[in-house]
């Protein structure tokens, strides 16, 4: 049976709230100017700076996620000017129909693509996470809500659990140190990788009884380990995506996955699966990674089919962005890549400029300014080098390169 979740108006206001964020930020380019969270009920969109074309869209997003046509309401956010006057309009388009939700993948090439989830099947998982995690007390949620994982863990988990909406802690706009002294035992926090590498390298010896969970992309076996010398006494792995939800989990990075008890793996094709639904129904999905099968429940995930890497717990293609930066007037060659983990956890872009390219500085200046116009954040390379070739192995093949110290420009030595 679906979770009434925003009968609660605190769950309703977080959602609505994120979801005007995260819109903001992506059609803008970046976070930057938005109030932080969390915002109050009378916080207008004006004050947001949103113009007519923004409300549009904006209301097109919510209306989309929570499928206001079937109620009939969409059109009226268009005349509500505040938070509360959005949350008011998604509760009543909620109660009069709300068997399906529509999240979004986190892609950064072209437009997210929308991923429709019955609500029935949605609580069926959040019930089995309820099984998982039980016990937690309070949910740390550094993940916005409207996304999927975030949905199911901030928003369902918590309602399944029967805890109350004040135990559901926002931390996503808090400072990570800054969470040490708040997580008491019973919390469950919850982020991504990005997140828990944060947290792995500033927060020391956490109360005792308290556990995390990752997911959106792997999470590196480092970082894993930290996590556990940092004091958390168990941190959970969720494998799933924007299309499939939840699919399986691990209780260590040492573990294989298994699969959540309403998947099955489909015959012949590694990389497909069955769910079966509430009721019966069974819907077939596909996931986007390499796997590797150990039984009929058990299995490893090998890398991404479509290149995808993760920065922030958004999807990122560093093909796209190599792409964008050979637009660039004076750029000759291109190569783009994740920062080794020592590195750090964003991109880092080789270029080689055109011979006619004397002053590096400048030209760097011209590069980054490239950048930020064309580039969402996540994608931003964060460490620019440059030289005359690309760096490659003694067989040619395209070679990894370390980050000139300090960020400074390297020269265009032969």
């Amino acid at each position: 049976m679906a979770i009434a979740w925003w009968r609660e108006r605190a769950y309703a206001k977080r959602f609505v709230a994120d979801l005007l964020a995260g819109e903001l930020a992506r059609t803008r380019r970046s976070a930057v100017g938005l109030p932080p969270a969390p915002w109050a009920e009378d916080l207008t969109l004006a004050s947001l700076g949103v113009d007519s074309l923004e409300r549009v869209e904006l209301a097109t997003a919510l209306a989309e996620a929570i499928h206001l046509h079937r109620a009939g309401v969409e059109d009226t956010l268009l005349a509500r000017a505040s938070l509360a006057g959005w949350i008011d309009v998604a509760r009543e388009g909620l109660d009069a129909w709300s068997e399906e939700m529509t999240f979004h993948t986190s892609g950064s090439a072209g437009e997210p693509k929308a991923c429709t989830h019955a609500a029935a099947a949605l609580a069926q998982e959040a019930e089995e996470l309820a099984r998982l995690f039980a016990g937690s007390r309070r949910i740390v949620a550094a993940v916005p809500c409207h996304h999927i994982y975030g949905f199911l863990f901030t928003v369902l988990l918590p309602q399944a659990l029967g805890l109350p909406a004040q135990a559901v802690i926002d931390a996503g706009r808090r400072s990570v140190p800054s969470l040490g002294p708040l997580l008491q035992p019973g919390d469950l926090v919850v982020g991504h990788p990005d997140f828990w590498r944060l947290a792995a390298r500033t927060l020391r010896q956490v109360a005792q009884g308290v556990a995390g969970v990752t997911s959106t992309a792997p999470c590196p076996d480092e970082v894993s380990e930290d996590v556990a010398r940092a004091g958390f006494g168990r941190f959970v792995h969720v494998y799933g995506s924007s299309e499939t939800a939840g699919v399986g989990w691990r209780a260590s990075h040492r573990d294989p996955y298994c699969l959540f008890p309403f998947w099955t793996r489909a015959p012949d094709d590694p990389a497909s699966l069955v769910r079966t639904l509430p009721g019966g129904a069974h819907l077939a999905a596909r996931v986007q990674d390499e796997i590797e099968w150990l039984d009929e429940r058990r299995f490893r995930v090998g890398s991404r089919r479509d290149r995808a890497v993760q920065v922030g717990g958004i999807n990122v293609y560093p093909q796209r962005v190599r792409e964008t930066l050979l637009r660039l007037p004076g750029v000759r060659e291109a190569a783009v890549r994740p920062m080794a983990p020592h590195e750090g956890a964003r991109l880092k872009a080789f270029i080689v400029p055109e011979d006619h390219v004397l002053d590096l500085t400048a030209f760097e200046a011209r590069v980054r300014e490239w950048i930020d116009g064309e580039l969402t954040a996540p994608e931003r390379p964060r460490a620019l080098r440059f030289g005359p070739a690309l760096p490659r192995s003694a067989a040619g093949k395209l070679a990894d390169w370390p980050l000139e110290p300090g960020g400074a420009p390297a020269a265009l030595a032969s």
